[in-house]
């Protein structure tokens, strides 16, 4: 019972990444319809922004924390404007391109700057372990969990009890239904988009203490995150999060009971939720 509660424990501080990122995914696709395959490479970029805040300028992982996702968001914001909105009236798959074309891009820069050796950031801000009762556990973990819980619960209580959070919500989930209540859904678009990428950059620094900080720690993770965000139901914010702690969990229980499976176990997951539900497991057939 001890190993199954510690390895679910873990599984739930990975998924803590999963949600953020595929929140920012939901949002993103939920308002924009675009596939935002650089997803991976800000979160890569926010890892590093943690590390080279570190080694240049001696700012702690506070620092890092507020300044890094403020400076992604603001670069998102102008991606969006320069790059993505040309290609809002062509087909997706234009801006699915320019956004994996973006996401080699910001590899290969860091690569040839950094080489493909992983980088260690110092000043962890929480040491040690924390008895939990049946386990202890890693302090930063610990933390990692509770902050990412409650910024999912913070974004929910925006977009659920706020005006504003009304429109992105109702523009996210239903966009067509929106305008035709004559709610103009572009001026939401940048500023949603540059949310997004903001949350992916925030995950970077919550991951730069406790993952090798390398230019392609981003692409090994997005693909299990597009996995996620279709079984959360594309364009759910509720589904985003459920899935991503879910998966989380889902892949640390089968490292401990069935290691051989452990890899491909969201994929499986996502198999069936499709069979079952083509929509995802929060999603509409009109989001479909």
């Amino acid at each position: 019972m001890t190993s199954f509660l510690q390895q679910a424990f873990n599984g739930l501080v990975g998924g803590s990444f999963y949600a953020l990122l595929a929140l920012g995914l939901a949002v993103i696709f939920g308002m924009l319809r675009v596939v935002n395959f650089a997803h991976g490479a800000i979160y890569t970029l926010g890892a590093f922004g943690a590390v080279i805040l570190a080694d240049t300028s001696g700012l702690g992982f506070w620092w890092a924390l507020l300044l890094v996702p403020i400076v992604l968001a603001a670069l998102g914001v102008v991606v969006e404007r320069l790059l993505v909105h040309r290609l809002m009236a062509l087909d997706p798959l234009y801006n699915f391109l320019l956004t994996f074309g973006i996401a080699l891009v910001c590899q290969d820069l860091l690569r040839a700057r950094y080489g493909s050796h992983s980088l260690e950031y110092e000043g962890t801000p929480f040491t040690g372990s924390l008895d939990l009762g049946l386990f202890t556990f890693p302090a930063y973990q610990v933390f990692v969990l509770a902050a990412s819980v409650v910024l999912c619960l913070a974004v929910w209580l925006l977009l659920t009890r706020t005006r504003i959070g009304t429109v992105v919500r109702a523009a996210t989930e239903r966009p067509e239904l929106t305008r035709a209540f004559g709610i103009d859904t572009g001026r939401w678009v940048t500023p949603v988009f540059g949310f997004g990428v903001g949350l992916a950059g925030l995950a970077g620094v919550l991951a730069a203490p406790m993952r090798a900080v390398n230019p392609g720690m981003g692409g090994d993770l997005i693909v299990t995150v597009f996995a996620v965000v279709v079984i959360g139901g594309l364009g759910s914010i509720t589904g985003a999060v459920a899935a991503g702690f879910t998966t989380g969990m889902l892949q640390a229980l089968g490292n401990l009971y069935v290691p051989v499976l452990s890899q491909t176990s969201v994929y499986l997951l996502m198999a069936v939720v499709l069979l079952v539900r083509p929509a995802g497991l929060f999603g509409t057939e009109e989001q479909a």
